[in-house]
């Protein structure tokens, strides 16, 4: 590696940090405060909530990885062109394709990043949020113990505490049980404990009153009581059939044949599902590679300009939204018509195709054609 491959790659480098570090920052922020309001308004601690959004990181970086190091590719090549630094290299000899290896290592490190990521940590993260989600929907007593606010537990179902002691004792409950129409009962009481007998869990109620209306004869029964016990197992919510994440599953289980027809008998995903799942894996590896390059070498396009390379940053961009609309219709297609999986690869084909197309015509410019016809 050359010095100026090494000087580049390290802007690269230092610039792709950048880009994500904000990009991630900015979509953490923006999903993390529903999540925050449905954990700490749920009942959750604070490390739960940082614990959930520990395990979403992995996603959130796949995400934006892609566009982190096209933005890394276009700042730096425009930051150097805007320096003179490029114009230098030029005239020394160097060709735009010869220039474009320090981007080339640098999309190569980027998919070794994005490979780890999305065959490893991307589905392991899943699988280990799918569990905790599980544990905490499980947990009715954080869910409950909030005071001052309506909770609906389960559908159907409202409860409220209004105030809950030091020592855990609930004041002016209330619960309504609507989940069956004909009946609805209210139940009301001064005070009342949550007791747990292994894995039942029970809402045992003090001086309180219960109302019953039945909806057939349009009446309304009331009965006053001095304690009265409430099984509430049932209003905590649970993961619906045990269905396996697809995104949670490991590559190589994807890449097995009985893992497959598992993954289709068993949890109900077809066929076109589970090939565009392991196939979006490695395409995003590919991507990585393409983005960077296609960027550096819509900006070789151009040449030295007082107002800089803003054509060549526009074009860049709408390749980038083009390649990013193939990549969604590719989705589609192959989850309907599984045996078109190579669709999913043509947005990075498609992308080193221009990436080669452009820095050939950038070593050729047609400033060089027109000299030479004038002097034949």
């Amino acid at each position: 590696m050359s010095r100026f491959d090494g000087y580049m790659l390290r802007q690269l480098l230092v610039f792709f940090g950048f880009f994500l570090l904000v990009l991630v920052g900015v979509l953490w922020i923006t999903r993390s405060v529903s999540l925050f309001d449905k954990l700490i308004g749920g009942g959750q601690s604070a490390m739960v909530f940082l614990e959930f959004t520990a395990l979403s990181l992995p996603t959130l970086i796949r995400t934006v990885m892609p566009m982190a190091a096209f933005g890394a590719a276009v700042y730096a090549t425009n930051r150097l062109s805007r320096d003179s630094e490029m114009t230098v290299m030029l005239a020394t000899g160097a060709s735009p394709l010869r220039l474009a290896r320090p981007v080339l290592y640098f999309g190569m490190v980027t998919a070794l990043m994005m490979a780890g990521l999305t065959t490893y940590l991307r589905p392991a993260s899943i699988q280990k949020l799918g569990v905790r989600e599980a544990e905490v929907t499980r947990d009715l007593t954080a869910q409950l113990l909030n005071e001052g606010s309506f909770m609906h537990p389960a559908q159907g179902v409202t409860f409220y505490i209004g105030r809950i002691d030091e020592d855990g004792t609930l004041n002016d409950v209330f619960l309504s049980d609507r989940r069956n129409p004909d009946q609805p009962i209210t139940y009301t009481g001064a005070r009342a404990f949550l007791v747990r007998d292994d894995a039942r869990v029970s809402l045992v109620m003090v001086q309180g009153m219960a109302m019953r209306y039945e909806a057939a004869t349009n009446a309304l029964s009331t009965t006053l009581f001095q304690d009265f016990s409430y099984d509430i197992t049932s209003l905590a919510t649970t993961r619906e059939n045990g269905r396996r994440n697809l995104r949670g599953v490991p590559t190589t289980e994807l890449m097995r044949t009985d893992t497959r027809a598992a993954l289709e008998a068993d949890h109900g995903y077809s066929q076109g599902q589970i090939t565009e799942e392991l196939h979006e894996r490695i395409a995003w590896v590919l991507i990585c590679i393409a983005v960077p390059l296609l960027g550096y070498a819509t900006l070789m396009m151009g040449g030295f300009s007082r107002f800089g390379l803003w054509p060549q940053l526009l074009t860049a961009f709408a390749l980038l939204l083009v390649m990013e609309g193939l990549r969604g219709a590719a989705t589609s297609v192959v989850v309907n018509q599984p045996h078109y999986w190579w669709l999913l690869y043509a947005p990075a084909a498609l992308g080193l195709l221009l990436t080669s197309i452009f820095l050939r015509a950038a070593g050729r410019p047609l400033r060089l054609f027109l000299s030479r016809s004038r002097a034949a």
